[in-house]
């Protein structure tokens, strides 16, 4: 006997076939012939002792157990004769030494029979142990290795459902930046239709007021700082709706994957908790032969750790992508605030230097008008002296005529007559003179007068410059949007 729970060696003997000088054994067990022969008179004559007739009476019912039995002897029991023992029988009968190694050969296919029976009962035995050692250690083993495979799903869940959660919260943070970018696009179109305005409204300048000027400088600048920074923003607009949705498509695949996980552990789970009185438990022919899998442990945990690690590197170019965005929010800010400013500086000193030159053309002005003024009395003055001077001239040249009225030799040219000559001579030189002086100032006046009219057509221009740069462009500059509301948080 070997040991319970060993690989089975025992070999089983056969009993040895019985040579062909010697007739099979007649006695054998009871139940053999009843299942052979359903017969109850041969069965209830086997417990009698051994006698040819009940061989011949059973051949005789049965013909198949009496091959040399002739169609004549084919007859019931009771026309057979009574048995008579002759010298010619007794050549038909086994010997002695026959019956005894019968005998002996029936024994020892009964022990062998018996032996091979036990170990086979024994060995049996031990087989069955042994199997259901083994199929429960099996099944310990494949219960073990779903519960490791739980374990390996619950494992690669908590990571996805870690990185999923902060992809979601990357995604909507990603969003708010977007949105706030959105928002503050939109602010700049006032600042930026304010400075185009501003513009407009300045081409009404009129005459030498139409300078390219400081404050026309710094508005074109404000102009181009707004569209660049406009531009700049919707650069990473555009890239902020990308990485959303590539955030978005590792996060589709990441709620993918988890569901998936979510099922096969809700399924491996089950399995591992399936028993043999178990409900629901049943056979399904066949199925050890399907191989549905598309997958090994390496290729199913780097599928995972592959969505894992794509959704982290998204997630960290959408945190790049989101402190640039704040960043620029905040630079763009700064620079459209440094411009407004720089604007609003350059339009107070522009309307202080036009305000300046109002009041000194003002003041020329009014020395002009005041000059007119003093230019006219001259010219009446010297009109008055004009007229004074003819009186004496026609004094002077009157008397000359009467002198030339003497007679014969009174007509001398005497001191008198020089004086007469020298006094018209001299009165008409003034005349002349003041005359000459007259037309200059005459002139003078149209000069001042031009002058006034010049100086007034610059005090309107004046006026209007700085009616277009104090009342219409900054009042439109008055307000700006707010630091929090460029950086989109209003």
């Amino acid at each position: 006997m070997e040991c319970l729970g060993s690989t089975l060696t025992a070999t089983y003997a056969h009993p040895r076939p019985t040579p062909t000088n010697f007739l099979p054994a007649i006695s054998t067990i009871t139940s053999s012939y009843r299942n052979r022969f359903p017969h109850s008179n041969f069965t209830h004559s086997l417990s009698l002792p051994w006698r040819p007739s009940t061989y011949y009476k059973v051949a005789s019912n049965l013909p198949t157990l009496a091959p040399y039995c002739t169609r004549s002897q084919r007859v019931s029991e009771s026309t057979i004769p009574p048995f008579v023992s002759n010298r010619t029988t007794l050549f038909t009968r086994y010997t002695p030494d026959d019956w005894y190694r019968s005998n002996l050969t029936n024994y020892q296919e009964s022990n062998t029979s018996r032996h091979n029976s036990e170990r086979l009962r024994v060995d049996t035995s031990r087989l069955i142990q042994d199997k259901y050692q083994q199929t429960r250690k099996t099944q310990t083993d494949s219960t073990q290795n779903l519960g490791e495979r739980v374990n390996d799903i619950g494992f690669w869940k908590s990571e996805i459902i870690h990185e999923l959660d902060e992809m979601i919260g990357e995604t909507n943070a990603l969003t708010d930046v977007k949105k706030r970018l959105e928002r503050a696009l939109v602010e700049m179109e006032a600042p930026l239709q304010v400075a185009r305005e501003c513009l407009f409204h300045r081409e009404k300048r009129m005459g030498i007021d139409l300078v390219h000027d400081e404050a026309e400088k710094e508005l074109l600048t404000e102009v181009d700082a707004i569209l660049c920074c406009q531009e700049r923003m919707k650069l990473h607009l555009d890239k902020a709706i990308a990485q959303l949705a590539s955030d978005r498509a590792a996060q589709h695949e990441l709620e993918k994957d988890l569901s998936d996980k979510q099922t096969a552990y809700r399924i491996d789970d089950k399995c591992q908790h399936l028993r043999n009185t178990s409900e629901g438990i049943s056979f399904f022919r066949g199925v050890e032969r399907v191989d549905a899998t598309i997958s090994v442990p390496e290729s199913w945990a780097k599928f995972t750790d592959d969505n894992i690690l794509r959704s982290q590197s998204e997630r960290a170019a959408s945190a790049k992508l989101r402190d640039d965005t704040e960043n620029l929010l905040v630079v763009t800010a700064n620079e459209m605030w440094n411009q407004f400013n720089k604007v609003n500086l350059a339009f107070t000193n522009r309307i202080a230097e036009t305000a300046d030159a109002k009041n000194k053309i003002q003041i020329h002005l009014a020395k002009t008008l005041q000059e007119i003024f003093q230019t006219e009395m001259t010219i009446e003055s010297i009109k008055k002296a004009i007229r004074d001077k003819t009186a004496f001239l026609k004094v002077a040249q009157t008397r000359l005529d009467e002198r030339t009225r003497r007679p014969n030799i009174e007509l001398c040219r005497d001191t008198a007559q020089l004086r007469l000559v020298n006094e018209v001579y001299e009165v008409d030189d003034t005349i002349q003179t003041l005359q000459q002086r007259l037309r200059d100032a005459e002139d003078t006046l149209q000069s001042l007068v031009h002058t006034k009219a010049t100086l007034e057509h610059d005090l309107a221009v004046k006026a209007n410059t700085l009616y277009i740069d104090q009342e219409k462009c900054m009042s439109m500059r008055k307000s700006f949007p707010s630091t929090l509301r460029l950086v989109g948080f209003c």
